[in-house]
C-alpha cells in the first residue's frame, strides 16, 4: 500500500454492485437475447451460457457475449446488439436501485479532495441512461466504459485511461473500488496502491481478497472512513 489514504488523488468506482443494484436486469436482458437467437431456455447450452455470464461479473458485457458466441461471429455481433436493446428496454421500464448512501459517499470523497471516476462494463449509451435515471450525470469528474479505453476489466485499461484523462501523475495514488474479482484484478494490474472490495455485489469477501483486494468493506458508504483511518488500507 501507499503511505496513507490521504495521499490518494482518484477514486475509481465500479457502478453495478458497488454504487447500485441492477435488480437482475442483466440476466433478464441476456435471457431475452439468447431466446431471440434460438437458444432454448430449457437447454443445457442455455444453462452453460447463463453460468458463464454469472461467472463474469465486472467484465465487459459485449466481451462476454462475444465469448459465448465465439464460434458464430455473425450471431455474436447480433447478440451484442440485441442485448443492448433489451437492456435499454428494461432500464426504461424498471431502472436500478442505488446502494444506500452511495451518492453521499461520492460527494464526501470529492469534498476530501479526490477526483472520482465511475466505471461500468456496459456500453456508453446504457451508461448514460443509468446516470440520467439515477440523477448522477454530474456526480463524478469522469465516467468510463470499456469502449472508451480499449478493454474492460479484468484488464487495467479503464483505470489507466482515467489517470490519463484526468492528467494525474501516479497510478499508485488511485483507489480502485468494486464488488467483483475482475475489479480487484484490474486495480492490481494497473498498479493501484489501494484496491478496495465491497460486499454489496457479486463476490464475497474471500473471493475479493483472493483476487487482490487490500481491504474489503461492507459498502461504498465506508470509503470516506478509510480516508480518516488509513491504517485500515494496510490490512
Amino acid at each position: 500500500m501507499g503511505e496513507t489514504a490521504q495521499d490518494l488523488d482518484l477514486a475509481f468506482l465500479d457502478m453495478s454492485g458497488t454504487l447500485f443494484h441492477d435488480n437482475g436486469i442483466v440476466e433478464r436482458a441476456f435471457e431475452r437475447t439468447a431466446a431471440g437467437l434460438g437458444v432454448d431456455p430449457g437447454s443445457e447450452r442455455f444453462r452453460r451460457m447463463l453460468d458463464h455470464l454469472r461467472g463474469s461479473p465486472g467484465q465487459s458485457r459485449s466481451g462476454v457475449l462475444e465469448q459465448l458466441f465465439a464460434a458464430e461471429p455473425d450471431r455474436a455481433r447480433q447478440a451484442v446488439r440485441d442485448f443492448e436493446r433489451h437492456l435499454d428496454d428494461l432500464l426504461a421500464a424498471e431502472g436500478v436501485c442505488p446502494v444506500e448512501g452511495a451518492e453521499q459517499a461520492v460527494a464526501q470523497l470529492r469534498a476530501a479532495g479526490l477526483r472520482v471516476c465511475l466505471a461500468t462494463g456496459h456500453n456508453r449509451h446504457s451508461m448514460n441512461t443509468l446516470l440520467e435515471q439515477l440523477g448522477w450525470t454530474g456526480l463524478a469528474d469522469l465516467s468510463l466504459c470499456p469502449s472508451d479505453a480499449g478493454r474492460g476489466r479484468p484488464w487495467p485499461d479503464m483505470v489507466l485511461t482515467a489517470v490519463l484523462a484526468l492528467d494525474l501523475g501516479d497510478v499508485r495514488r488511485v483507489m480502485v473500488v468494486g464488488d467483483t474479482a475482475a475489479d480487484m484484478q484490474a486495480g492490481r494490474r494497473a498498479g493501484s496502491a489501494a484496491v478496495v472490495g465491497v460486499r454489496t455485489g457479486a463476490h464475497p469477501a474471500e473471493a475479493l481478497r483472493a483476487a487482490g483486494a487490500h481491504v474489503v468493506v461492507d459498502s461504498v458508504r465506508d470509503l470516506p472512513g478509510l480516508l480518516r483511518a488509513p491504517v485500515a488500507l494496510r490490512r
